[in-house]
């Protein structure tokens, strides 16, 4: 009697408050930032694909002398690289161990470079908490999975720290991923004892057929190396 007492009560206060006009609460769906949108679809699982970028092998030999040539006079060459590009074959110079016609030929043959994919992952955009969102790789990718995007901020929270935005990419042809245009983070932080830099980059070829994803987390103390991680990942956009 109690019971059926109870259930009649809560049914008069739901009465009550259906004539006041109140609705019962709806489920908020959050959009995806506009930031990730153009590389993702929430909760859609997309292939990937791992890779590096390899030219023919015939350059190996133009490369060697290059090599010996900085071995050489190693105060000009770190000088002159310092005022080139990144990603970006060094313009000719006569320092470079090279003639202008084996020059030529090398950059013939970087123009020839591909994308030669390693290992297939899987990518995923989820939103672990409302307000957070994180890009799930599996495989060799899981990395970039530790990541958590906060677009108040514009910035991926890794477990060294905060990632902040820098300057945006837009790589010309003839840089090493050809091409691309993105935004990327970076983390950078000097102790006593360590150095860590930690980058991501979000991005999408210039004819807009495939996305980017590249990572690298490095990590040295007293000049010494103690952790190089690199990967690129390509993947297909959204379909519209």
């Amino acid at each position: 009697m109690k019971t059926l007492m109870r259930s009649a009560a809560v049914l008069t206060v739901l009465m009550a408050f259906a004539q006041l006009g109140f609705a019962a609460p709806k489920t908020e769906v959050t959009k995806t930032p506009a930031l990730l949108a153009p590389y993702f679809t929430k909760d859609q699982a997309v292939p990937g694909e791992v890779g590096a970028i390899v030219p023919p092998k015939e350059i190996n030999k133009y490369i060697a002398k290059v090599q010996a040539s900085a071995k050489a006079d190693p105060e000009w060459h770190a000088e002159y690289s310092q005022k080139a590009k990144p990603g970006i074959p060094l313009p000719w110079h006569d320092k470079l161990g090279l003639t202008k016609e084996e020059y030529d030929d090398y950059i013939k043959l970087w123009d020839q470079r591909e994308f030669q994919a390693v290992q297939q992952v899987v990518i995923r955009l989820e939103e672990p908490k409302p307000g957070e969102w994180m890009i799930r790789v599996s495989g060799v990718g899981m990395p970039i999975s530790l990541l958590r995007y906060n677009p108040e901020v514009d910035g991926f929270k890794s477990p060294n720290g905060l990632l902040k935005r820098i300057e945006d990419i837009d790589a010309s042809a003839r840089s090493i991923l050809g091409a691309w245009a993105g935004q990327e983070w970076r983390y950078e932080q000097k102790t006593e004892f360590i150095s860590t830099k930690e980058n991501f980059a979000l991005g999408k070829f210039k004819d807009a057929k495939q996305c980017l994803l590249i990572y690298r987390l490095q990590e040295s103390t007293s000049g010494h190396r103690l952790a190089d991680k690199s990967l690129v990942i390509r993947f297909s956009p959204p379909k519209k």
